[in-house]
């Protein structure tokens, strides 16, 4: 069994890797010839946790490569697994045309009997249309077309991989004679027992559903948190008696904190928002989490000014930029937003992350990106957890009130520092859902 891997981001990275622990022989492709080589000397474009080592085992094993040639990649491939992460604009409308462009220049290559596994996220229908297209330009080859939504998470992605709960496939059977599915068994069923065949269409629904459903829920407590922040309740134990409900359970997404972020959940919210219109559908449920989530991110700005009114010349900390621990990725961080609303407020800003070491542009000389933890607190008024990487649950309420300047407010979205902390008289503490 032979696969290419097309498109090297975080997504395929990942897969590649774990496809060539496994015994496969992988080839990685990409258009962009510096991720490619930078992946030839086991150097992952994002940041995660074992990858960089899982990648130079690959290699010096002989089971993965990476190449910018297609013909090369995708002349002996028996399967084809698309794993291109979509770009999402600032709008959270995907450039869908961008993946299916980079398939469709795959199509003179493939080989006969080969199968295109697509996991990049994709509204409904877009991989019947990439089969379609394909069919019209076949010359008399047979390929499987199929969806398996991609289920990874930053700074857990290899574990997920190698142990997802279970797997979900998208086939058509009858157009391809089970095509897809006998060269994708084989390869899926080594890292899950538990697969799921399903029509292509409910694949691809399957992650628009899971992402709005989560999406809804993380805006739902949010919501109800604020409201719990007025009147008197601790939203955590709200949280609590919900948990302990079983028609709610204890895994869901009831937590209240910062804002969802990033572009994956936004993503297919805004997927099936669209499907909806397409369709003459009125979604109000669906349509009003992305603008609820928007005013959410904004809850640290807020309470910050509450305490202080004026923020010129205010010095504020904030702890962590990327996107999500174990992680450098910064693109769509919440905290990179709330360096920019405390700039245009006049605030003085400190920031300080394990792994980010470039600001963005618009930033850079107006942050100072401090180069330790105790360099970040240092006199400053006000410190926010942004991104709750372990080290700072080293932080003591001691180190706070000694560091910092007199009655320093703590703003903790998450409740990631101890109690202890939470109740010292020295300290301003804030979080989200409580009074």
């Amino acid at each position: 069994m032979k696969i290419c891997v097309y498109g090297l981001w975080h997504l395929g990275s990942v897969t590649a890797a774990c496809l060539a622990e496994a015994g496969f022989t992988t080839v990685g492709l990409d258009d962009d010839a510096r991720v490619v080589e930078n992946l030839r000397q086991a150097k992952p474009p994002l940041f995660e946790p074992g990858l960089a080592e899982l990648t130079r085992t690959g290699i010096d094993g002989g089971y993965l490569s990476f190449t910018t040639d297609k013909a090369a990649a995708v002349a002996n491939a028996d399967l084809v697994w698309v794993t291109f992460d979509t770009p999402v604009d600032d709008d959270d409308n995907a450039d869908v045309a961008f993946v299916r462009g980079k398939v469709e220049s795959l199509f003179p290559r493939f080989k006969n009997g080969a199968a295109v596994l697509v996991s990049s996220q994709m509204p409904v229908g877009s991989v019947r249309a990439l089969a379609e297209s394909f069919a019209a330009t076949a010359q008399g080859r047979q390929i499987g077309f199929a969806c398996s939504p991609e289920n990874l998470r930053l700074g857990k992605a290899i574990d997920v991989f190698r142990h997802p709960e279970r797997i979900v496939i998208g086939t058509d059977d009858r157009a391809d004679g089970g095509l897809a599915r006998r060269q994708i068994e084989p390869v899926v069923s080594r890292f899950c027992p538990a697969l799921m065949w399903v029509s292509i269409e409910a694949a691809e629904m399957v992650k628009h559903a899971l992402n709005a459903f989560l999406a809804t829920c993380v805006t739902f407590i949010n919501e109800v948190a604020t409201v719990c922040e007025q009147v008197g309740a601790d939203a955590a134990e709200v949280e609590a008696a919900l948990r302990a409900e079983p028609r709610v359970g204890q895994k869901s997404y009831i937590r209240p904190g910062a804002a969802f972020a990033g572009g994956t959940l936004a993503r297919d919210v805004t997927f099936l928002t669209q499907l909806a219109e397409e369709h003459g559908l009125d979604l109000p449920l669906l349509n009003g989490i992305i603008r609820s989530n928007k005013i959410h991110r904004h809850w640290p700005l807020r309470r910050i000014s509450e305490h202080f009114g004026t923020l010129a010349g205010r010095k504020i900390t904030v702890l962590g930029l990327s996107y999500k621990p174990d992680t450098d990725a910064t693109r769509r961080s919440v905290a990179i937003e709330l360096c920019r609303d405390l700039i245009r407020e006049g605030a003085i800003v400190i920031a300080f992350d394990p792994a980010v070491r470039e600001l963005p542009s618009d930033l850079s000389g107006k942050v100072k990106l401090a180069d330790s933890l105790k360099t970040a607190l240092k006199e400053s008024e006000a410190l926010v957890i942004a991104t709750e990487w372990p080290e700072f649950k080293t932080l003591t309420a001691d180190t706070l009130a000694e560091s910092m300047a007199v009655s320093p407010l703590i703003l903790d979205q998450n409740r990631f520092l101890t109690p202890a902390i939470a109740n010292d008289p020295r300290l301003r503490y804030v979080t989200i859902g409580k009074p």
